[in-house]
């Protein structure tokens, strides 16, 4: 196997991993969205230049505003080049940044870079859904030259 078939190889194991803790994630989350009568989670990101952030997570209970429960959640999370996940203990706002990130990387892996992307994320707690919007920015140039 050449170096790029490694690279390729390691970037499949990687997204395969981040998927399955996506998933495991996705389940602790909700159900502590679900125990704080949270009924859906809206969180906004934003990414240009290299640099990506969520910038506003806001939850209701019906069609009010309400606060994150102030519970913790364990979730698990991997670092390039290892495949086996962690489990840690944060804050429920954290772990839903945590699964939007993962999330971002499972689908636009470089949603930071160059020009970009934004959108939000929408929780459904009832339905157990997320739903993504995801904007790509994309600068277009289109150069003809001619010599005759």
């Amino acid at each position: 196997m050449n170096d790029l078939d490694s690279v390729i190889s390691d970037y499949e194991r990687q997204m395969q991993a981040q998927a399955k803790i996506n998933e495991g994630n996705k389940h602790a989350v909700f159900d502590a969205l679900a125990a704080a009568n949270v009924t859906e989670v809206i969180a906004d990101f934003d990414g240009e230049g290299d640099q990506g952030q969520i910038d506003s997570v806001i939850a209701l209970s019906g069609d009010d505003r309400a606060e994150l429960p102030t519970t913790t959640v364990t979730i698990r999370q991997s670092s390039w080049h290892d495949t086996e996940a962690v489990a840690t203990e944060i804050n429920i706002e954290e772990a839903l940044e945590t699964l939007c990130y993962g999330y971002l990387e499972e689908t636009h892996g470089g949603w930071e870079n160059n020009e970009g992307g934004y959108g939000e994320f929408r929780f459904d707690v009832a339905k157990r859904t997320i739903k993504l919007e995801f904007n790509g920015r994309v600068i277009d140039t289109y150069t003809d030259n001619h010599t005759f």
